[in-house]
C-alpha cells in the first residue's frame, strides 16, 4: 500500500509560480510513475504531468507545456510540480497520483493511477 501527500497550494496572483510537493510513503517510491492531475468542481478530472519511475522521461498536457516541470527527488521519495506563469485557468484542486512502472506509457487516463493523495488547492486570482 502506498500512499501519497500533497502540499504547497495556495493563492497566488496571475504570471506568478508556485511549487507543489507530493510525499510517497509504504511503498517503493522507485517502482511507481508519479503523475499530476487536477479537477475543478464540476468537471472531469485532468491530466497535467506525468514522470516516468526513472525519472529520465516526462510528459505534459498541452495547456502546461513550457509552463509546468515535473520531477522527483528519490531520496525524499517527493515528486514536485513547478508551476511557472500561472494563469486563472489553473485554478483547480491538484492531485499527485501514482501507477506500476509497467503501465503502458501513453495510459493517462485517471483510471489508470492506483494511488491518489487528497488534493491541494491551488487558485490564480487575475
Amino acid at each position: 500500500q502506498v500512499q501519497v501527500v500533497e502540499s504547497g497550494g495556495g493563492l497566488v496572483q496571475a504570471g506568478g509560480s508556485l511549487r507543489l510537493s507530493c510525499v510517497a510513503s509504504g511503498g517503493t517510491f522507485s517502482s511507481y510513475d508519479m503523475a499530476w492531475f487536477r479537477q475543478v468542481l464540476g468537471k472531469e478530472r485532468e491530466f497535467v504531468a506525468l514522470i516516468r519511475w526513472t525519472g529520465g522521461s516526462t510528459r505534459y498536457a498541452d495547456s502546461v507545456k513550457g509552463r509546468f516541470t515535473i520531477s522527483k527527488d528519490n531520496a525524499k521519495n517527493t515528486v514536485y510540480l513547478q508551476m511557472n506563469n500561472l494563469k486563472p485557468e489553473d485554478t483547480a484542486v491538484y492531485y499527485c497520483a501514482a501507477r506500476s512502472r509497467t503501465t503502458y506509457w501513453f495510459a493517462l487516463g485517471p483510471d489508470y493511477y492506483d494511488y491518489w493523495g487528497q488534493g491541494t488547492q491551488v487558485t490564480v486570482s487575475s
